[in-house]
């Protein structure tokens, strides 16, 4: 009989059964409002349910606040509750039905899909960015439609396909599966101070221990060549073949590891710094693998290439936007935090790829702006600013503010690098008043210590120079330093304390500068940003040398030189220059007997790879030079 009413009277007969119920104590759960909720609304009448259901709640509002007898109120109080009950499980109703849509049109879209576009449809499907994102468990729920789907299909090439990819998705659950409870373990057994993706294999990192708990080949195999840091090219090259239900259980793997990591290291509430310092480790690390990725898989020859490096771009730029949305994105930072080895040295051209096909966005403007300091950091000037200047264009456009103030303090930055000194002193000077109008305290210190830094810079070219001068840089410098402290950046309170110790080594006042130059490593050290930490051991180690403090000397210049030569910045010169000058002057037996008695302090910072290598870093330095 109900099914014979008009929509809106049988809504309303529907709430009023469901009220009833609950008031005579039928309804024992949650559950069954939802299923009844579930079978008496149809598809594509949701608002008119909810029209009568907003009536209900009204009318019953006013009879609790208009009582007629306190018997009444009392009744209208427990159908108020019965009526939320309804509506809180609607809302239950609502994000099943969006969820069962979303699986509905990805299913339609990977199925309608040209061969060549079906693996990117499914990436697209699984994309976090997306309005309704899947869990797993939905993800496994459109595996299964999909296969489904694939067997009532009477195209036998269109069949397999679906059917890979569906079987594709259910390895890669399955093989997360068997990871989950590794996820993180392997942070406890890490054998030094510093958490990482590489290292060696049974020491450091994840690779070999998730190596271990999978068993498909694909997974293994790439696990086993990040543990060995072996080139991805190489890897690559070697796969026999590449099956399309393979990469998309390795696609699954890998997103799976991904977001595990970032939800786990968000969760360290005890320790948000720390905690958003490996997340930004883990977005990175797993953004450049993707991309090294698809560097490798395109000069492989392997059948369908073109449809794995084009998801292999499409996987990385989805995690560099998600990761841009996030409140401790590094718009102050590079790609080289917490990463290090030469795989990773050149990340940031494989970065660039994927962005390209991307219009202006503001994910866009803050992702291009961390690749234009990692760029700053490799020396590569005209890149950085082409990065900044874009980014600033696009920041602009979107209203971001705080984007637009940090490309500015970049580019007064890239000025100092270049002697430019006057435009480095006008880049900060505007990140500066357009920090103090929005409110941007960050910005605001980043600008303060650019202005100082810009200024000592641009004293010391000058002939004659009043001491006033250097005075008003400085305070600049420690106006910028005092409001960090509140702000409390790591990153930016490492830039500050780096250019404030510079600044006295500049104006030959080194123990001033030691001080300032020593803060400024640990800082960056807790950031885990490399090029930092290798400018500051760069200049404390000129400190040191012109106080005559050989050991701490080498010491520094050994760490700086290989810090920086291992993320590709040329600034590793500079100590290296200096190291040079050192064994000259002392002799090679006793330069190398002084390295030789450090090689306690150097091992637990850089290894004993790291160590072994200093050597080799002052021969490819004198071949430079030569």
């Amino acid at each position: 009989m109900m099914d014979n009413l008009p929509l809106r009277d049988r809504y309303i007969q529907l709430i009023d059964e469901i009220v009833e119920a609950t008031l005579k104590g039928k309804i024992r759960s949650k559950e069954q409002v939802y299923q009844m909720l579930l079978s008496g609304v149809s598809t594509g009448t949701g608002e008119i349910f909810e029209r009568c259901l907003e009536e209900s709640l009204n009318t019953t509002q006013q009879q609790v606040d208009n009582p007629v007898s306190e018997i009444k109120q009392a009744k209208a109080m427990r159908t108020l509750r019965a009526l939320n009950t309804i509506s809180s499980e609607w809302q239950r109703v609502q994000e099943q039905n969006r969820v069962s849509d979303a699986i509905a049109s990805a299913t339609q879209a990977i199925i309608s899909a040209p061969p060549a576009e079906r693996l990117s449809a499914l990436i697209r499907a699984i994309d976090p960015n997306q309005k309704q994102v899947l869990n797993l468990s939905q993800i496994a729920q459109l595996a299964k439609i999909l296969k489904q789907r694939a067997q009532q299909n009477s195209d036998t090439n269109l069949t397999t396909e679906i059917e890979q990819l569906s079987e594709g998705i259910i390895a890669g659950l399955a093989s997360w599966g068997r990871l989950e409870n590794d996820l993180v373990s392997w942070i406890y057994d890490q054998s030094r101070g510093s958490i990482g993706f590489e290292g060696t294999p049974d020491q450091r990192g994840p690779w070999m221990l998730w190596a271990k708990k999978v068993n498909s080949p694909l997974p293994q195999s790439l696990f086993q060549a990040l543990a060995y840091n072996q080139s991805l090219q190489e890897w690559a090259n070697s796969l026999p073949n590449l099956e399309l239900n393979a990469w998309v259980e390795l696609t699954v793997i890998l997103q799976c590891l991904q977001r595990g990591l970032v939800a786990w290291f968000d969760q360290r509430v005890y320790d948000s710094k720390m905690g958003a310092k490996l997340s930004i480790s883990t977005f990175i690390a797993f953004a450049v693998i993707w991309s090294l990725l698809a560097n490798a898989l395109n000069q492989a020859s392997i059948s369908q290439r073109d449809c794995f490096v084009e998801s292999c771009f499409q996987v990385t730029l989805q995690i560099l936007r998600t990761f841009a949305q996030r409140d401790y994105f590094p718009l102050y930072g590079g790609v080289f935090a917490n990463l290090n080895g030469n795989s990773l040295r050149n990340a940031m051209d494989y970065l660039d790829e994927p962005l390209r096909r991307v219009e202006g966005t503001q994910e866009k403007a803050r992702i291009l702006t961390l690749l234009g300091y990692s760029q700053r950091a490799q020396g590569q000037y005209n890149r950085a600013i082409a990065f900044h200047q874009q980014a600033l264009e696009i920041a602009r456009q979107e209203g971001d503010r705080v984007c637009e103030i940090a490309n500015f303090n970049h580019l007064s930055r890239i000025c100092v690098a270049q002697k430019n000194y006057a435009e480095a002193i006008n880049y900060s000077q505007r990140a500066l008043i357009l920090a103090r109008q929005t409110g941007d305290k960050l910005g605001e210190a980043n600008a303060l210590a650019n202005l100082g830094y810009s200024e000592v810079f641009q004293a010391k070219e000058q002939v004659q120079v009043e001491s006033e001068v250097y005075e008003s840089a400085i305070n600049y410098l420690e106006q910028g330093r005092k409001l960090l402290e509140r702000v409390g950046d790591a990153q930016s309170k490492a830039l500050c304390l780096s250019s404030l110790g510079i600044a006295y080594v500049v104006i030959q006042q080194f123990q001033e500068a030691i001080v300032y130059l020593e803060q400024g490593w640990q800082a960056a050290q807790f950031s885990g940003d490399l090029y930092l930490q290798g400018v500051n051991l760069a200049y404390l180690a000129q400190a040191y040398y012109s106080l005559q403090d050989w050991e701490k000397a080498i010491l520094t210049g050994s760490l700086g030189a290989y810090l920086l030569e291992q993320i590709g910045a040329e600034d590793w010169r500079q100590s290296a220059g200096l190291l040079m000058i050192m064994q000259g002057q002392m002799g090679v037996e006793v330069f190398r007997g002084m390295l030789a008695g450090l090689r306690g302090k150097i091992i637990p910072l850089i290894g004993v790879d790291g160590y072994d290598y200093i050597p080799q870093l002052l021969v490819k330095y004198r071949e430079l030079m030569e």
